[in-house]
């Protein structure tokens, strides 16, 4: 008898823990974003561009920086659009984003990645990118929200 309050007492707190943690799931939300990052490196390369986020029904202006390591010869730019989630407020968007990549383009071409920052916030993008560039580096992409 004894064993059965027992057991009892845990499911209850095991259903309250699992109500938290769904609850705090269910309050994330999602928005959609668009930014443009020109890239230019020789050796060493860096970034910079700008765009928007929609967001529970405003606009925020957003500024990116970046700085790249590793094997970069020549500049492009890149029209990003898609979709952020996991985010609660518009500034779970800023933070630092990482990626190792690989590739090479002369004239258009398209892509998808996914990236995911420090908050949580994940990245959902595809992009169309202009330029001649040939990389083989480590990215690092900051976005700040005004």
């Amino acid at each position: 008898m004894r064993n059965s309050h027992l057991i009892r007492a845990a499911l209850v707190a095991l259903a309250a823990l699992a109500g938290i943690a769904f609850s705090s799931a269910a309050q994330a939300d999602s928005g959609s974003i668009r930014f443009n990052v020109l890239k230019a490196g020789f050796v060493l390369g860096g970034s910079a561009g700008s765009g928007t986020l929609h967001f529970h029904g405003r606009t925020y202006r957003l500024s990116i920086g970046g700085v790249s390591y590793g094997f970069t010869f020549g500049a492009s730019s890149t029209d990003f659009y898609g979709t952020v989630s996991h985010i609660r407020r518009a500034s779970d968007v800023g933070g630092v984003y990482a990626a190792a990549g690989a590739g090479a383009a002369i004239g258009a071409g398209a892509g998808a990645l996914v990236l995911t920052n420090q908050n949580g916030a994940v990245l959902t993008l595809s992009g169309r990118q202009v330029g001649a560039i040939v990389a083989a580096d480590l990215n690092g992409l900051a976005i700040t929200v005004h």
